[in-house]
């Protein structure tokens, strides 16, 4: 008596580079808020403390965001002023400038796999 599996290489190459395109959004998303808290304006640090990122592996979908109740308004007010390194659209302009970054940190965890 015997007994055989069949591993279907092609699945199993699809689920290795879904988990590492996972691991480098979360990745990735870590990065853009650790930059995004060095302009991100700054009194108490109650904002910054309350930045966050989260991950949707099913649907290869990362996110980072501030919750207060002001941080939005933080975020769009262009005539408030800031201390010096710090400015308004703090999240927007940094994904903006380390897009590229970002998208490097993904690669490299996908081709690590490939």
């Amino acid at each position: 008596m015997s007994f055989r599996w069949t591993v279907d290489r092609s699945q199993l190459a699809k689920a290795a580079v879904r988990a590492a395109a996972a691991q480098g959004l979360s990745d990735a998303a870590e990065f853009l808020l650790e930059e995004s808290n060095r302009t991100a304006p700054i009194e108490e640090a109650t904002l910054i403390r309350s930045g966050d990122t989260s991950l949707d592996a099913a649907r290869l979908k990362a996110a980072v965001a501030y919750d207060t109740p002001y941080a939005a308004r933080q975020h769009e007010e262009l005539e408030w002023r800031h201390d010096d390194g710090r400015r308004a659209k703090w999240l927007e302009l940094t994904f903006q400038e380390q897009a590229r970054k970002a998208g490097q940190i993904i690669q490299t965890r996908v081709r690590a796999v490939l």
